[in-house]
């Protein structure tokens, strides 16, 4: 498939496909002989892993060194850096942890300021 539809797929825009490939985030994507990228369902995955990566907040540094490692354990025998790839995704959880508790301390303050302020629906009664 061609950018524009892993784009589409992935959720990641053309231009990010793009810079994502020029820092070496990527396995090797094919081109046919037209010159174009061709894009296989692998490749969409790993974009999509990418998207939700960077959702979630975790800084370019760490996507491109947990990419850096996938891409030379899939040229070895798989297992290579796989204990630092599981360490980085289990740190960015522990800060997604963090960030969650953060806004649910966040939301009951919210809610305890709205309580303060009545409802308005029995303002108008």
């Amino acid at each position: 498939m061609k950018i524009s539809e892993a784009a589409e797929r992935s959720g990641l825009s053309i231009d990010t496909i793009r810079f994502y490939e020029k820092r070496g985030m990527l396995p090797e994507i094919h081109r046919g002989p037209d010159g174009h990228r061709r894009f296989t369902p692998y490749d969409i995955d790993w974009l999509t892993l990418l998207y939700w990566l960077r959702e979630t907040g975790m800084p370019l540094s760490a996507i491109h060194r947990f990419t850096h490692l996938a891409k030379a354990a899939a040229g070895a025998d798989g297992d290579a850096g796989l204990a630092e790839r599981r360490q980085i995704l289990l740190d960015h959880r522990d800060v997604l942890s963090k960030k969650r508790a953060m806004l649910s301390r966040c939301e009951d303050v919210l809610s305890i300021k709205l309580a303060q302020y009545g409802d308005p629906a029995e303002e108008n009664e």
